[in-house]
């Protein structure tokens, strides 16, 4: 399993929004510009955290982009599930009917994905952005 490219994008776009004051709204160009995201990959991401509530857009002279919530209430799993779906170690994890055994308990590699996932939602879901602003901060 890896992250896709979007995804590390996305969670640059909202730490670097997290950061700015509650009130400012930032440009694309200078989000492309200091996290050094493709401009063309930028403007395919905000859409997709604009959908999932992550972030706000604003049109019209002084728009532009900003983080739509306390960044101490946006995890890392909030970014990555916004951008690639739902963490899924394995088919059978989304639908248990997948299981070529019928899931649990009669599917012993079934039972460990499971508690793999559960473990790295749970791990992802202790980031958040407040957080990691306060660790570069030290």
């Amino acid at each position: 399993m890896q992250i896709n490219q979007a995804t590390d994008y996305a969670f640059l776009a909202t730490l670097f929004l997290a950061a700015r004051d509650v009130h400012s709204r930032v440009d694309a160009q200078t989000i492309a510009r200091e996290e050094k995201i493709p401009m063309r990959y930028l403007l395919k991401i905000m859409p997709v955290l604009i959908k999932a509530g992550i972030v706000k857009s604003y049109r019209g002279i002084g728009g532009g982009y900003a983080l739509n919530g306390d960044p101490a209430h946006i995890t890392l799993l909030d970014i990555l599930e916004a951008v690639e779906g739902p963490i899924a170690l394995n088919r059978c994890l989304l639908d248990p009917c997948l299981c070529s055994k019928q899931g649990p308990p009669h599917c012993k590699i079934h039972q460990a994905l499971h508690a793999i996932q559960q473990r790295l939602e749970a791990d992802l879901r202790s980031y958040n952005l407040k957080d990691l602003l306060d660790q570069a901060a030290t």
